[in-house]
């Protein structure tokens, strides 16, 4: 769903999980959420892109999904020049394709 005021959201059902994605546009970047069953802030990571690879720190650590956040930032920074600040409440560890469905998923977000 979109809305004219920079901010989307989305609900996808993988394997029988609920995902919420939060979106929120910003002239220099963007903020995502990425939470399972219920709408918390988790594990965050930031990254900036401005020279030819981004800058990437992690704010608040993951146990499990810290590779998946670190490729989302880096991927919304690089494309669009600019900061993606990306937090993630997983409830279980994403399988490969959970994953990439859900980075997928982002990225149609964002280029819409």
């Amino acid at each position: 769903m979109n809305s004219p005021n920079g901010f989307l959201q989305k609900t996808i059902d993988l394997e029988g999980r609920s995902f919420f994605l939060k979106i929120i546009k910003f002239e220099n970047g963007y903020f995502v959420s990425i939470s399972e069953r219920s709408d918390k802030i988790g594990s965050m990571v930031v990254s900036l892109a401005t020279g030819p690879t981004p800058v990437t720190t992690t704010v608040i650590p993951s146990r499990t999904e810290s590779l998946f956040l670190k490729l989302t930032a880096e991927r919304i920074s690089t494309r669009m020049k600019g900061i993606a600040i990306v937090s993630a409440f997983i409830q279980k560890e994403l399988d490969p394709n959970t994953a990439k469905t859900i980075m997928t998923e982002i990225m149609e977000m964002i280029q819409n």
